[in-house]
């Protein structure tokens, strides 16, 4: 599911109402994605398509820029991925049984 709250070129996924990632679709073209801290530092070391959420809390969060990438199109799928387990596993057993 996702909607548009901030305005008509940024799109946020959610899963029970907590966002997972963030579609910037105006060029250059960029996905924000939560992501542990830990692994978060490791992947903007790695990759210079990779830095820190923008707009958004730096520790937990990764701005992949995907156009002239050096990231490729299976690792951002595991990065959505991962902040989608990241975001699943911080909701209370209710809301998850909820989902389905």
């Amino acid at each position: 599911m996702y909607d548009y709250p901030f305005d008509e070129n940024v799109r946020v996924y959610r899963i029970a109402e907590k966002m997972f990632a963030v579609i910037f679709e105006k060029q250059p073209l960029r996905l924000n994605l939560k992501c542990d801290p830990i692994y978060a530092l490791e992947l903007r070391s790695i990759y210079k398509s990779v830095s820190g959420g923008y707009y958004m809390n730096k520790k937990h969060w990764n701005t992949v820029t995907v156009e002239d990438s050096d990231v490729d199109d299976e690792s951002i799928n595991e990065f959505i991925n991962h902040s989608y387990e990241l975001v699943y596993k911080s909701l209370t057993k209710k809301k998850r049984k909820a989902l389905g």
